[in-house]
């Protein structure tokens, strides 16, 4: 028994994205793949020798296997306690909730979120720091750095512990203890909802509504808030087992890949209520009858009603959202007196301000909100407060929709992506976009005059620190945007994303249905940006 220094080499493609290193399984399953990224992550971060670590993931193909060889890792650098899910799992909220609430000095999360899971798709693994929050770029990038000289891992002889079974056992020094993925932070949403109020909602029998989990980690989480605590009739929860390649399904909570859940909700007969959360628990969808209810409009939403809630009934100190995110909730900060602050894509970017308690709440275009009580987008949350909402307000979803409208005006808004694309031609396009940003402000784009076109650059309010070429902006007089954006979160090829927004304040007009409102944006983003002749593609693979 002991611990081994082993011999390695270093691979060249090991650069966190915007969440993390993400690649193939096949990938991860090299030898001295997982263990050079682990490795360099431990001796970038010696601050945590002695200290708690978090670890789990979202149950997809090679979870298990990469904790056992994390664990033993950790041990022989040095940790002195790993806490560790039942089975494995923890959702990405939980973790960060458990970082928080023990006071570990990080945490290792294994997921590659809404990508699909099994032997031949997406594996990943992040950091997050002490707050709870996403490793700042400063610590991603010298983990990167030591990747690319790295010479030696150190690994701990011994088998980890049963992750099947709650409790205590030691590898080499450190402590290993097994807990409940799921009780503390269903204990933490229990202090910030009104539980008693949502019971009684559920028990009138005049409110149904499903969860789908996707079969992906929310599920345990789900069963227990919704169907033991809250008292949601068995049933509720759909696809509630995790399972590694998500029961075969795309764990991305979208109309896209949720279809069964959009069409419950549909017609007279329909759904009060349905919601989704994706493969490691940090995203949602939200569903009333008969309308979806975009991201961008469930921040502004939330924030405007967040004084419904025992968490956040003494008010909110701020609002921010991701620059591609809609400026819905830019008119709440605005009639609340508070600020609204608009960031680069990638939760790590809300975390300063969120411990500068410059915020509250915050949420992205891509399915994600959150607030103070964690340092990561959280799916379940959302759907809480909605649900607490709807127990408060006594409305449907679609009146509480039409009613924000009335009163702020409507965002219309959609999301075009090209997945898969090449990636030399999707640099390409973006190059050729920033060539043309000086001469766009003052011409016409269609019926449209540009007022302004940069590529987004963001110096963090709290420490300084600066993040360059974030996406293409082009914005019209009438508060119109178009933003260009190559995504972080794929494996293969490049993911171009089109973002696309109208502001309309007449409620006459709010009843128009979406890509109608657009239409004449689409056009213009197509021809702006070249997208048929230089990506190949006719249409986008997905709209949300």
């Amino acid at each position: 028994m002991g611990s081994h220094a082993i011999s390695t080499h270093p691979f060249s493609d090991q650069r966190p994205g915007t969440s993390g290193l993400r690649k193939k399984v096949r990938v991860f399953q090299q030898p001295h793949y997982l263990e050079n990224f682990v490795q360099s992550l431990f001796d970038t971060q010696p601050g945590l020798r002695g200290e708690t670590l978090v670890l789990g993931g979202d149950g997809r193909f090679y979870n298990r296997e990469a904790i056992a060889i994390i664990l033993r890792m950790a041990a022989a650098n040095g940790i002195a306690r790993a806490l560790v899910g039942r089975g494995g799992l923890l959702s990405t909220p939980a973790a960060s909730c458990l970082i928080r609430k023990f006071r570990a000095q990080g945490g290792i999360i294994l997921s590659a979120s809404h990508n699909p899971g099994g032997p031949e798709e997406d594996f990943g693994i992040k950091f997050n720091v002490t707050n709870g929050g996403p490793a700042p770029e400063a610590v991603t990038e010298a983990l990167y750095a030591r990747t690319r000289e790295i010479e030696r891992y150190l690994i701990a002889d011994g088998a980890p512990p049963d992750l099947d079974q709650l409790g205590t056992s030691r590898i080499e020094a450190m402590s290993v203890e097994v807990i409940d993925p799921v009780k503390d932070y269903a204990d933490l949403m229990e202090s910030l909802f009104d539980f008693p109020a949502i019971h009684q909602m559920f028990n009138s029998g005049l409110f149904d509504m499903r969860f789908d989990a996707m079969h992906a980690i929310t599920g345990p989480y789900a069963l227990e808030i919704l169907e033991h605590r809250l008292g949601a009739r068995p049933g509720t929860v759909i696809n509630g087992q995790p399972k590694p390649d998500f029961g075969g399904g795309h764990p991305d909570p979208n109309l896209a890949h949720a279809p069964e859940l959009v069409r419950m909700t549909l017609g007279p007969s329909g759904l009060n209520f349905a919601a989704a959360s994706d493969g490691d628990g940090d995203r949602n969808m939200i569903l009333g009858r008969n309308i979806f209810v975009t991201p961008s409009d469930s921040l502004a939403i939330l924030a405007a009603n967040a004084h419904l809630t025992p968490g956040y009934r003494n008010g909110i100190a701020g609002i921010a959202r991701s620059m591609p995110t809609s400026g819905a909730a830019d008119r709440v900060a605005e009639q609340l007196g508070i600020e609204v602050y608009e960031t680069p894509t990638g939760w790590k970017f809300f975390g300063n301000l969120l411990d500068a308690k410059r915020i509250t709440l915050c949420g992205e275009e891509s399915f994600g909100t959150g607030s103070d009580h964690v340092r990561e987008k959280d799916g379940l949350w959302a759907v809480l407060f909605w649900l607490n909402l709807l127990a408060a307000k006594k409305q449907s979803v679609e009146q509480i929709v039409q009613d924000h409208w009335r009163r702020y005006g409507r965002n219309f808004y959609t999301r075009h992506d090209y997945e898969g694309i090449d990636g030399a031609a999707a640099a390409g396009l973006i190059e050729h976009l920033r060539a043309q940003l000086p001469t766009l402000p003052g011409t016409l784009l269609g019926d449209r005059r540009v007022t302004y076109a940069d590529d987004f650059s963001y110096t963090d309010p709290v420490d300084g620190s600066q993040s360059n070429r974030q996406g293409i902006r082009v914005g019209f007089e009438d508060g119109s945007r178009i933003i260009f954006r190559l995504s972080g979160t794929g494996t293969q090829g490049a993911t171009l994303r089109v973002y696309l927004e109208r502001f309309e304040p007449d409620p006459n007009q709010h009843a128009l249905e979406t890509h109608a409102a657009l239409a004449d944006l689409v056009r213009v983003a197509r021809e702006l940006g070249e997208i048929p002749e230089r990506t190949g593609r006719a249409a986008p693979d997905v709209i949300t």
